[in-house]
């Protein structure tokens, strides 16, 4: 196992982590594990939930036809369509193969 120091508490979060710790009867430090898995857990599944509802607007064509026509014509660059073609190439990761 990992060790981590974290510095500059506020003294009402390790008040309220002492406290919970005492009426839980569980170390301080077990106590920290605790809220650290608790509030991963929620911002996870808060992520998997708009993930979930990001892929459902785009599954849809007619959403997804309503969105580009939204953002058609709001986008602002100087350069050439072939440069920021180029541009999006070169960014893209490696491992997966494509073709425009």
């Amino acid at each position: 196992m990992k060790t981590v120091t974290i510095r500059n508490i506020p003294e009402n979060v390790i008040s309220t982590v002492r406290t919970l710790s005492k009426s839980e009867r569980r170390s301080i430090n077990n106590e920290l594990i605790i809220l650290i898995e608790t509030g991963l857990n929620t911002v996870l599944s808060s992520l998997t939930g708009k993930k979930r509802e990001l892929r459902e607007v785009f599954s849809d064509p007619k959403r997804q036809a309503d969105l580009w026509e939204e953002f058609a014509g709001k986008w602002e660059d100087s350069r050439e369509t072939s440069e920021i073609i180029q541009d999006i190439i070169e960014s893209r990761s490696r491992g997966r193969e494509f073709s425009l």
